[in-house]
Parts: structure tokens; C-alpha cells; sequence
């Protein structure tokens, strides 16, 4: 054979080598393409396809006047995908665990753990895509509906977002298990959120593995200010109070995603983007509480607090025209921005007192059986009673009559007006027999009293509570309807007896108590508002005017209860409140039961002016202060009476608030004809 050509076994070892390399090819495709076609795939999305959620914005919550009261900061979501840290980085970890303010063996557990052996019971994703960052989603629930009253256009963008599968701790793993049962994570959360500046720093170390997403996270600019209107969101951002959870439907907005796939480097490849979700930013509420006019109540309320030392205490402003809260306030309160400080001792500061607990309201009560009285006709204000007696007969029983707070404080009849002003015990039961139990307690339903006020926020009690501490007559015995109209076997709340004289204050109609001003789109255009509600008129508009002109006798005599919440200048109209407490004592047998206290009470002063023109409500209510009160009694007219007047003079100029005109002078000696204490 010539040199010039190969040998027959060297063409023969060329020629298998070179089929072999085909059916190895061949194999591979087929391999590819048919027998593991759908394992590959799926490998390939899990490495290529992502999907990186865009978070919504969640609305402010403001003031009438703008100020924020609760908002979202942007701030940097730091998380690690362990199966891509290397160990050679280790030496950086000290670095980043201060910069994340974590400890550095937290740090490195985190860092390291690399797979989850146990399988989740969860929603498996769709397609085996994963999804880095869908742990920091907020959970939403897809029944929850609107609580607020508002029209049908007031309504956000739905759009299901896909579902995933996570940890308990936060951490995003792959479905797909390998042969021993663990999984790889793909996402572990390093920190809540931290400024861009120490984010800049974390991005230095050049930490692999290592990335950051823009988030937002909820702030309470004013710390404890208005704390029980706005609630709270907590760390997993879960509204759990206050206007924050009930108007959650319009404020926490909708998150979006975006589908795309990655290059082997993690990058994103925009150009493969498959779906484009943009988030939806939550609506705006404006509440119909002034700041200002709020951190005067609260600065009150620590007034109170250092000078009585009492149990609780509540201040709650506003516009008798409309119905709309200015201020509501309590003690104790507590810092939003730091809600999870709070031992487990002392959680009840975040009770919304004026709303949630019901007390006695003392002789406050007294203005219902007036009104009554007056619109029914069964009396004028020049009508008078003998309230030296010590019992009368009604409906063919004599009846006990509760004593008065001086028993020898009244040498001859009073007058309806001098019954108010001087707040006979006595006078009001008489007032309130004069048109019988069933017409007094249809007009203390009138008035709100037994009734859910409906406002949003403070955990009001419900309807079967109020109707458990305000029965109907005939679960009344003999002495209940001597003890219910001056404000004894009754409870009400805070609110309920501000609205109750709101009643007199607005010329004689029943207004629904509101917060919410405004709910604003993310553009700040307005998309609902809230206006005056009107429940029912109560009592002639004649009639609330004569009742505005015989409250002035309440505050207008140096001898009269509330003398200590006038006003230079201005005609104040209101009712001050002395409550006994029932306490626990012990019987001889052991056992206990409640009993009216001589020491601890609870003091109330409410009122507005001017009397002829109300423009502003103010409710003071102060539980227990009497330690700390001279002659140890805690009266309304010297514990609630003076924070009245206070707050009145602080606001008159806040407001703009005219000193009365010729017509409230003439008001003025209205009250002087009909009998009353100039």
C-alpha cells in the first residue's frame, strides 16, 4: 500500500470515533428535546425566569389641614440568596452584620444554610418560577371589603398577584426537591429596611449574593399624637388599630411584578420581559382632627395627669355645626413608632378610652330629662319643684328620691333653670316623671344614649352591650327611675355624652360623630367626601335654644357648678359631672359587691360656646383624681371645669372664635327672666 494513504485499521478507529461522536450527539438531542425535555425546561426556568414584584405605596393618613400623621418612607429591603455566597467573602461578614445591626453569627447562619429539607404544604407556584422577593408581600385578604360609607367609584385596581411558597422564616426556596429532599433557597431576608446611605455601604463590600430592594415601611411622624385615632401597622405590616385597619381597604394599595428571565450572572434581561403588573399606590385619608388643635388636648392631659394622678382621662373637640371630631385624646397613651415597647402590663394604654369604656356620667345626664321635659311641654324653665323632699309618690308608689350633694343646700322650690344650674338630684328625677318612664327612655334613645355612635375607630361596645347597661323600662325596678336621670344606673361612653349634647349645641338634631374628611387618590385628586350626617332630630330647635340659654346659669353664678369654666367675654353653656364609682366590698359572709364609693369618682365638665352661636364641643372627663383634690372629692366643677376653660381660651383665637354678639347678651338675660343665674 502506498505511503500516501492510511491504513485500513486507522480508517477503520477514525471512522467509530467519528459515529460515536454522532449518536453521543444524537443521544444529547434526543435527551434535550424528548425523553428529559420537561426536566431541562423546568431547570431552565428555574435558573432564567424570575419574577420581581414592584411594591405599592400605602396612602397617607393626614389632618384637615395636610400635616402628616402617619406615612411611608422608602427604605432598603437587604436580602441574600445563599446558594450563590462564597466562602471566600467571609472575611466582609463582621462588616455587613454592623452595618445590618444584627449579630455576626445570625449573620452567618443565615448566610450558609443553604438548603430546607422539610416540604412546604403551601400553594405551589406557578410554572417552578421563583420569586426572589414575594416574602416581603403584605398578606391580604380577599374578602375584605370597604368599611368605610363611601360610593361605589371609590374603588383600587385588583389584581391577582401569583402566589408562592415560603418559610416561617421568610426564606424563598425552589419547589422542585432534590433526591434527598432539601431545597434550595433562593432568598433570605437580612434586614427589614435601612437608609440608602448604609445600603451604599453594604453594596461596597461587594458581597456576592448580597442585593437590596426598595420597600417602604410605615412612620409616625408625631410619635404619640392622635395614637388611638391612627393605630398602627405592625413589622410584617399587618394594620392592627385605629384608622390604619379600618380604612386598610383604601390605603394599603396594590403590589405589581414584573415576569422576566436573568442571565447567568443574575441580571435582569428586559428585553424577555413577558408580563408587566405596575403597582398601585393606596389612597390618601384626610381626618377631620386638627393637629394643633390635638397636641392642646394631649398637653391637657399630661396637665392632668401630673396634678391628679388619675386612673384615665379623655378630652374630646368638636364642631357642633357638622358632627366632625377635632381632637380626641386620652391617657395613658403610647408611642406608634414604638407600640411593640410596651410590657404586657401596660397594653391597656392603647385602649381608645372615650370610645371603648362605659362609665356613669354623673349629673351631665341631667340634661336629657330637661329636654325632654321642655319639648314635650310638660314644663318651661319658670317651673318649679320642691326638691327638699325626701320621697315622693309616683303612679300610686312613693318613690325614695336621691339625696342631693348638700342635704340642706336648697331652702325653697326650684325653677327648671335653677334645677340645671345648680344641679339638683332631686329636680331631675321630678323632671323626668313628669312625662314617664317610657317617653324619658324613648327620648334618651333619642339622644344616642344605648346606642352605637357608629364611629369607625376605638372598638365601640355593641348593641347588645349598650342594651345590657341601658334596659328598657320594664326591666326597671322601683328605684332605677329615681337614680337614671341624674346620670346613676346607666353607662355610657365618652362619645355618646359629648354627642348627647351636641344635640343642644346644633339646635336640636342628632349628629353622626365623624373623622374621616376626605379619602384622596395617589395624584391628591379628592375621590369621596364626607359631609354632616343628620341621625334625627331630638327636640324642637326652640327648645335647644332654651336649653343653650339655661346651661349659660350652669357657668354663669359664682354659687353655680361650673362657675370655673367661664369665659371672659363669652357665653359658655354646659354641665359638670360628679360619678360615684362602684367599687367592691366585702360582706361579712365573704362575698363582695359593687358599691358607690365616697372617694373615688369620676369628674366631667361638657360643654360649648358661644352659647347663642356654638362653634366649638369640648368634653372633659377625668377618672379618679380625688387622691389628689382638696377635701379628697374629685368634682366636676374643680377637677374637669378649669381644663374647659383652658382649652376654650386656647382655641378662641386658633379658631377665630367671636365673642358673643347683641343678640347673645339679650340670650344672656333670658336666663335671668325665666328664673336662671345670671
Amino acid at each position: 500500500m502506498s505511503k500516501g494513504f492510511a491504513s485500513s485499521s486507522r480508517m477503520t478507529f477514525v471512522s467509530v470515533v467519528i459515529l460515536s461522536i454522532f449518536v453521543s450527539l444524537g443521544y444529547r438531542l434526543y435527551s434535550l428535546h424528548v425523553s428529559n425535555r420537561d426536566h431541562y425546561l423546568t431547570y431552565v426556568e428555574h435558573v432564567r425566569r424570575e419574577i420581581i414584584p414592584t411594591y405599592s405605596r400605602r396612602g397617607d393618613i393626614r389632618d384637615i389641614n395636610g400635616a402628616l400623621l402617619a406615612t411611608s418612607m422608602s427604605v432598603v429591603e437587604v436580602g441574600v440568596d445563599p446558594s450563590v455566597v462564597l466562602e471566600k467573602d467571609a472575611s466582609k461578614w463582621p462588616k455587613l452584620a454592623e452595618l445590618l445591626g444584627i449579630p455576626v453569627e445570625q449573620l452567618k447562619t443565615t448566610l450558609t444554610t443553604k438548603y430546607r429539607a422539610v416540604s412546604l404544604t403551601g400553594v405551589k407556584n406557578p410554572q417552578g418560577l421563583v420569586f426572589h422577593l414575594d416574602s416581603a408581600q403584605k398578606e391580604q385578604k380577599k374578602d375584605e371589603k370597604p368599611e368605610v360609607e363611601t360610593s361605589a367609584a371609590v374603588t383600587l385596581p385588583a389584581v391577582e398577584a401569583p402566589k408562592v411558597s415560603t418559610d416561617s422564616d421568610e426564606s424563598v426556596v425552589l419547589d422542585e426537591a432534590d433526591s434527598t429532599g432539601k431545597r434550595i433557597i433562593k432568598y433570605a431576608r437580612l434586614s427589614t429596611g435601612i437608609d440608602q446611605a448604609k445600603f451604599e455601604e453594604i453594596q461596597k463590600l461587594k458581597i456576592k449574593g448580597v442585593y437590596g430592594t426598595n420597600i417602604y415601611r410605615r412612620a409616625y411622624p408625631h410619635n404619640e399624637l392622635a395614637a388611638h385615632l391612627i393605630g398602627y401597622l405592625n413589622h410584617q405590616e399587618v394594620p392592627l388599630a385605629g384608622m390604619e385597619h379600618y380604612a386598610n381597604f383604601f390605603l394599603r394599595g396594590q403590589d405589581g411584578w414584573v415576569e422576566t428571565e436573568k442571565d447567568g450572572k443574575q441580571r435582569e434581561l428586559a428585553q424577555f420581559r413577558t408580563r408587566e403588573v405596575p403597582a398601585a399606590d393606596g389612597y390618601s385619608i384626610d381626618l377631620s382632627i386638627d393637629s394643633a388643635i390635638q397636641h392642646l388636648a394631649e398637653v391637657e392631659l399630661q396637665g392632668i395627669r401630673d396634678k391628679y394622678s388619675p386612673q384615665k382621662a379623655t378630652i374630646i373637640i368638636s364642631d357642633p355645626r357638622t358632627g366632625f371630631i377635632l381632637a380626641m385624646a386620652n391617657y395613658p397613651t403610647f408611642n406608634l413608632n414604638e407600640y411593640n415597647k410596651l410590657p404586657a402590663s401596660e397594653l391597656s394604654r392603647m385602649k381608645n378610652v372615650a370610645v371603648a369604656d362605659l362609665y356613669e356620667p354623673g349629673s351631665v345626664f341631667k340634661i336629657i330629662a330637661a329636654s325632654a321635659a321642655l319639648d314635650d311641654g310638660a314644663v318651661n324653665p319658670n317651673t318649679t319643684f320642691d326638691c327638699t323632699l325626701k320621697e315622693i309618690e309616683y303612679k300610686g308608689k312613693i318613690r325614695p328620691l336621691p339625696a342631693e350633694d348638700k342635704s340642706d343646700h336648697f331652702d325653697r322650690p326650684l325653677s327648671v333653670s335653677e334645677i340645671i344650674a345648680h344641679s339638683s338630684n332631686k329636680g331631675a328625677v321630678q323632671l323626668a316623671m313628669r312625662i314617664g318612664e317610657e317617653r324619658y327612655y324613648q327620648f334618651m334613645h333619642a339622644f344616642g344614649i344605648g346606642l352605637p355612635t357608629g364611629f369607625p375607630v376605638g372598638n365601640e361596645p355593641d348593641a347588645r352591650t349598650f342594651r345590657i347597661f341601658v334596659p328598657p323600662p320594664k326591666y326597671w325596678d322601683g328605684l332605677t327611675f329615681t337614680r337614671i336621670p341624674m346620670g346613676q344606673s346607666v353607662a355610657v361612653t365618652a362619645l355618646q355624652i359629648h354627642q348627647a349634647m351636641g344635640v343642644i349645641a346644633s339646635g336640636g338634631v342628632l349628629l353622626k360623630p365623624q373623622i374621616i374628611k376626605r379619602i384622596c387618590d395617589s395624584n391628591g385628586d379628592i375621590v369621596y367626601r364626607f359631609d354632616r350626617v343628620e341621625e334625627r332630630r331630638v327636640i324642637k330647635q326652640s327648645t335647644a335654644k332654651t336649653m343653650a340659654r339655661m346651661l349659660l346659669g350652669v357657668t354663669s353664678g359664682a354659687d353655680s357648678t361650673g362657675h370655673l369654666a367661664a369665659i371672659p367675654g363669652y357665653e359658655v353653656g354646659g354641665k359638670t359631672g360628679t360619678t360615684q364609682k362602684l367599687v367592691p366590698k366585702e360582706m361579712s359572709n365573704g362575698k363582695s359587691k359593687l358599691v358607690y364609693s365616697k372617694t373615688h369618682h369620676v369628674s366631667s365638665f361638657v360643654g360649648f360656646f358661644p352659647a347663642s352661636d356654638p362653634q366649638v364641643e369640648i368634653s372633659v372627663i377625668v377618672d379618679d383624681a380625688d387622691a389628689r383634690t382638696p377635701g379628697k372629692i374629685g368634682y366636676g366643677g374643680t377637677v374637669a371645669a378649669p381644663v374647659f376653660k383652658h382649652l376654650g381660651e386656647q382655641l378662641i383665637p386658633y379658631m377665630a372664635i367671636r365673642a358673643p354678639s347683641a343678640l347673645g347678651q339679650i340670650n344672656r338675660s333670658l336666663v335671668v327672666a325665666e328664673g336662671g343665674t345670671p
